[in-house]
């Protein structure tokens, strides 16, 4: 049961609330001053006052907040289905007396009480339809004929071998087996024979010989030298660390006047973007009309006739299609919703005056709301960031890697650290993944190969084992970067799902305990919807199980495998949009000048790419 509903602007400033039981101090207070005005946007976070829960969401366009107070005790699964609910009706309904409150010749504070019945409809609605879900869930007894009881009956046979005979090829393997014997069984009542030999054998060729068995998990003997990729080896037998394999001299960056070397854009060498494209092309648009087909975006709007005001009805259509258009090039459902809506609200009451002017209607509102989102709201500039932390502090600026298994955190961290040392910077590699065999073993590879191909040879790796705390591995890594005069320490963390309580309690304590200057979350470009979740249960996690009163949140974002996924380029637009945080660097391959910086105005252009 609710306590509070509260709708507020992020600056405090409460435009509706309701409250079903007094409450006890201000828990609304606290969370714009601990959370609102310390971190970004997120979605539908949590957040623990006293004795209360709170959660929320925002409207960014409006920026507003929906906040819903509860006990802490409760566990009230339908509230963020209440809150998205609630948002769309308020926004709906009052977004243009929202809008007007931040014009200056705005003197007059609206009223928003009309709210209360609206409100207490969807609230009955969505509880209506969390207890019909949760009375289907409590489970209906099964059929005797779904059970495998019935399998071993007699009908249970014939049915089974009624549905085998109609699947044919597409059946299960254990009922393409059955099937085999039955035809096998068929063959030799026609006269075939168990020991009848093949036409090649009678022609005189010999019978091969039987192989010796390979067994799971073993290679076989003359293997094991084809699957040593340590590294080759020349005459003298040392490792053979040849540039041309660690480092691609084509991808290398440029020093700017100051002396700074900075990796070269994606652009540059991705080749999924053309430099000469632009959102709604003349001649491709001539093209498609005279074949009968609609081109780029503008084919959603062909249906608009000159002189037409535009409405809600009227987009619907062209909205969906540039949803689904979205969602093709791998942009999260929700977000790509919210995108859509954004759009379809600058288009709303203009009147159409020509194919031209649509263009540039859908131009002008669709690349406004992309680069809102995907702009960088916070610095990326970290040689300068490092510089003043040595400065100011005396101490190694710290950045800690995170992220779930397998998205390439080692990695891009030798990447990070190749370019770091380009700036003639101490670094120091703290192991601090000591659950993932191999992964110390696998960090003194990439030291050793960095000392090699680099001029500055200022990297060194610390590491503990395995088995250890990884927060106080962290914590000592630091105090030893300090006392050496390391300028930079980059801490490895163990990948681990974003549902791993026991692990995600482990990256709360580690970020806690060691206060990193950046938190950089290694997130895949191959994934869609996934990167919300797992974006979204990251910052929830350092928030909820962290010990510090102002828990941390994730600060900027590294996006790997961008090589592989041509122009479909959503995950980049839904990772800013969930943590506000900018994309700092893009990984494109495996070798250690394969990083790149990110071009917003690139990532638009495919994202509209037909």
């Amino acid at each position: 049961m609710l306590d509070q509903f509260t709708i507020a602007t992020k600056g405090g400033i409460v435009l509706w609330s309701k409250e079903y039981a007094d409450i006890v101090g201000h828990p609304v207070d606290s969370l714009v001053q601990d959370v609102l005005i310390q971190s970004a946007r997120t979605e539908s976070t949590k957040y623990h006052s006293g004795e209360y829960s709170l959660q929320w969401t925002f409207a960014n366009e409006l920026n507003i907040i929906f906040v819903a107070v509860y006990q802490k005790i409760l566990q009230l699964p339908y509230l963020e289905d209440l809150l998205g609910h609630v948002k769309r009706h308020f926004v709906a309904r009052f977004e243009q007396e929202i809008k007007a409150l931040v014009e200056p010749e705005c003197t007059t504070f609206p009223t928003f009480d009309t709210f209360n019945d609206e409100f207490e409809r969807v609230c009955r609605a969505v509880e209506a339809r969390d207890l019909q879900q949760r009375q289907g869930r409590q489970g209906v007894p099964r059929k005797f004929e779904d059970t495998k009881k019935f399998q071993s009956t007699v009908r249970g046979a014939k049915l089974e071998l009624e549905e085998l005979a109609q699947a044919g090829e597409h059946a299960p393997l254990s009922g393409r087996r059955q099937a085999a014997k039955m035809r096998s069984w068929g063959d030799r009542g026609n006269g075939a024979k168990k020991g009848d030999e093949s036409d090649s054998i009678k022609k005189g060729k010999k019978k091969k010989g039987k192989e010796n068995r390979v067994w799971d998990g073993q290679a076989a003997k003359g293997d094991l030298q084809a699957l040593d990729f340590s590294g080759s080896k020349n005459d003298t037998g040392e490792v053979d660390y040849s540039a041309s394999k660690l480092v691609d001299e084509s991808a290398r960056g440029e020093r700017t006047s100051d002396g700074i070397y900075e990796v070269a854009d994606v652009a540059e060498r991705s080749g999924g973007v053309d430099e000469d494209f632009t959102l709604l092309e003349d001649s491709q648009d001539s093209q498609n009309t005279a074949s009968g087909k609609s081109g780029g975006i503008l084919g959603m709007f062909r249906s608009l006739t000159s002189g037409r005001v535009l409405t809600t009805e009227v987009l619907a259509e062209p909205m969906a299609q540039m949803r689904e258009h979205l969602a093709d090039k791998n942009v999260a459902a929700d977000i790509a919703d919210e995108v859509c809506q954004t759009v379809a609200d600058g288009l709303v009451g203009v009147r159409v005056g020509g194919l031209q002017n649509i263009r540039k209607l859908v131009e002008q509102s669709m690349e406004t709301a992309l680069t809102r989102i995907l702009a960088p709201v916070s610095s990326t500039d970290i040689i300068r960031d490092i510089e003043h932390v040595r400065r100011q502090q005396q101490r190694p600026y710290t950045m800690a890697f995170v992220g779930v298994n397998g998205v390439g955190k080692s990695t891009n961290l030798s990447k990070v650290c190749y370019w770091l040392l380009q700036n003639n910077k101490r670094v120091l590699i703290a192991a601090c993944d000591t659950f993932r065999s191999g992964a110390v073993e696998q960090l003194r590879v990439h030291v050793r190969n960095l000392r090699a191909l680099s001029d500055n040879q200022d990297v060194e790796i610390y590491e503990r084992g395995y088995g250890k705390d990884s927060a106080t591995i962290a914590k000592d890594s630091i105090a030893f970067g300090a006392a050496n005069a390391f300028d930079v320490v980059l801490i490895d963390t163990a990948g681990r799902m974003q549902d791993n309580e026991p692990l995600m309690r482990a990256l709360a304590k580690l970020v806690s305990l060691n206060s990193p200057d950046k938190i950089l979350f290694v997130g895949e470009a191959l994934v869609g919807n996934e990167a919300v979740d797992q974006l979204q249960k990251f910052n929830r996690a350092m928030r909820d199980f962290s010990a510090h009163p102002r828990p941390r949140q994730i600060d900027a974002i590294i996006l790997t495998k961008f090589d592989t996924i041509d122009d479909r380029v959503g995950a980049a637009l839904s990772m800013t949009y969930i943590t506000g945080q900018p994309i700092v660097f893009v990984g494109t391959g495996q070798t250690y000048t394969d990083l790149r910086k990110m071009n917003v105005s690139q990532v638009i252009r495919a994202l509209l790419r037909p």
